[in-house]
C-alpha cells in the first residue's frame, strides 16, 4: 500500500519534477534565463497557449479533441481587428456600422464560440468523430480568415487595442491577468459546478453518464463552445500583441495546446486531469521554447525536441495506466 501511494504521488509530481530539472539545466547553460525580464517574457508568451489549452482540457476530459483552435484563433482575431478598424459596410443603405473596442472584442468572442458550437453540434448531432469534424473546421476557419482578410494583414489597430497584448497592469503584463481570469473560471467550473462533474463523468464512462440522466450531447456542445471562446480570447491577445491580424496566425497552435494538456497529466482517454496540470504543462512548453531559443538551437531541431517531448508524455500517460 505504501509503495503504491508513493508511486501515485511520484506520477502526479512528474511534470513538476520535469520543470525543475529543465529550469536547472537551462539556468546552468545560459545566464540570461533566470532574469526578471525573461521571466515576464515567458509568462507573456505562454498566456495565449494557456488560454487555448484550458478549452482543450475541457474537450479532452470528455474524451474528445479539437484540432481547429489555431484556425479559430486566427479568424476570431481577424474579425475583431477588421470590425474595429473598418466596421461593417452596408452598400445598399450607404452606411458604415462602426464598432467600439468592446464591441469588436465581444464580436470576436461570439465568432469563436459560434464556430466551437458548430463543432459540438456536428459531433453530437451526426455522431461524427471529433477528430474529423475539428479537422474540417481547421480548414474551413482558415479559409474564412483568408476570405475575410483577402490574404493581407489588418494593421494599425490603435494603442487601446494594443494594450490587451502589450500593456501592463499593477506591474504585471495584461495578458497574464486575462489568462489568470480564464484559468480561475475554468477551475471553478470543473471543481465547483455540476457541469464540471458532468464533464468528468462523460470522460470516465459516457454510457454510464447517459444512463444516470446527464444530457451528454448538451455538455459536449458547451465544452466545444468554450473551446472556441478560449481560442478567440487567445486570438485577440495575439492580434493585439502584433498590432496586426495575420491570415496565417495560429498555425500549429493546436499542437502546443494538446502538448500542454497531455504533459500536464490529462489523459487522452478522458475523465482524468485538471486545469492546474494543464497550466503546468503550458509552462513546461514555454520554458522549453524559451530555453531552446536562448541556447541558439536551430528552429528545425526545436521542432524535433518538442515532438519528442509530446511523444514521451503520451508514452508516460499510457505506461502509468498499466
Amino acid at each position: 500500500m505504501i509503495a503504491t501511494a508513493t508511486k501515485d504521488r511520484l506520477i502526479k509530481l512528474q511534470p513538476l519534477i520535469a520543470l525543475f530539472v529543465m529550469c536547472l539545466a537551462i539556468s546552468i547553460l545560459s545566464d540570461k534565463f533566470l532574469t526578471v525580464n525573461n521571466g515576464w517574457n515567458i509568462l507573456r508568451q505562454i498566456s495565449v497557449n494557456i488560454c487555448i489549452s484550458v478549452g482543450m482540457t475541457l474537450v479532452i476530459l470528455t474524451r474528445g479533441i479539437d484540432l481547429s483552435v489555431g484556425s479559430i484563433l486566427a479568424f476570431a482575431g481577424a474579425v475583431g481587428a477588421g470590425l474595429l478598424k473598418f466596421g461593417i459596410d452596408v452598400p445598399s443603405e450607404n452606411v458604415n456600422i462602426g464598432f467600439t473596442l468592446l464591441g469588436a472584442i465581444i464580436a470576436a468572442i461570439v465568432v469563436g464560440g459560434a464556430l466551437g458550437w458548430f463543432n459540438g453540434f456536428a459531433i453530437t448531432r451526426f455522431k461524427a468523430p471529433a477528430f474529423v469534424v475539428t479537422l474540417a473546421m481547421l480548414t474551413m476557419a482558415r479559409g474564412f480568415t483568408m476570405l475575410y482578410t483577402e490574404g493581407f494583414p489588418i494593421n494599425g489597430l490603435g494603442d487601446h487595442f494594443g494594450f490587451i497584448g502589450t500593456g501592463w497592469f499593477l506591474g504585471v503584463p495584461f495578458p497574464v491577468w486575462i489568462t489568470a481570469v480564464v484559468v480561475l473560471l475554468a477551475v471553478f467550473l470543473t471543481n465547483k459546478t455540476p457541469l464540471g462533474r458532468y464533464i468528468y463523468a462523460i470522460g470516465g464512462n459516457e454510457n454510464a453518464a447517459l444512463l444516470s440522466g446527464i444530457n451528454t450531447k448538451r455538455v459536449k456542445m458547451i465544452v466545444y463552445t468554450l473551446s472556441g471562446i478560449t481560442a478567440a480570447i487567445g486570438g485577440l491577445m495575439v492580434t493585439s500583441r502584433l498590432d496586426s491580424a495575420q491570415p496565417n496566425a495560429g498555425l500549429s497552435y493546436e499542437l502546443d495546446a494538446i502538448a500542454a494538456v497531455v504533459i500536464g497529466g490529462t489523459s487522452l482517454s478522458g475523465g482524468k486531469g485538471s486545469i492546474w496540470g494543464t497550466v503546468l504543462g503550458a509552462v513546461i512548453i514555454g520554458v522549453l521554447n524559451n530555453g531552446l531559443v536562448l541556447l541558439n538551437v536551430s528552429p528545425f531541431w526545436q521542432q524535433v525536441v518538442k515532438g519528442a517531448v509530446i511523444l514521451l508524455a503520451v508514452i508516460m500517460d499510457k505506461t502509468n495506466k498499466e
